[in-house]
């Protein structure tokens, strides 16, 4: 074990945080542009595991296992995610025979 943490140490902590950050920006890009809800789906949990990445790196960084506990939650957190968006999604595709969200504003009537 402590192979790993010298081997994880060995990278500087500002490799890992402009990493997040690449991975970040890319999951907002995507909410943005994207029109299509598995898109849309996919680049939230993309922004959610760029924060774990951060969360576990500062946790090795400092020593201390309470952003890893964090990562562990928010990956429980992600799973309940999935499990309830990916239904919400077919249900929209049953209804409306799309997953484009502009198509969304006839399920107001």
């Amino acid at each position: 074990m402590e192979t790993l943490t010298h081997n994880i140490q060995a990278i500087p902590l500002n490799h890992y945080i402009l990493l997040s950050s690449i991975i970040f920006s890319i999951g907002v890009i995507g909410v943005l542009i994207r029109r299509n809800a598995i898109v849309i789906f996919m680049s939230v949990e993309l922004m959610l595991n760029s924060v774990n990445l951060l969360l576990a790196a500062f946790s090795v960084y400092r020593g201390d296992a309470t952003g890893q506990v964090f990562v562990f939650f928010i990956m429980a957190l992600a799973a309940a995610e999935v499990a309830v968006g990916l239904a919400i999604i077919v249900m929209i595709y049953r209804n409306t025979n799309s997953i484009d969200i502009n198509v969304l504003n006839r399920l107001k009537w």
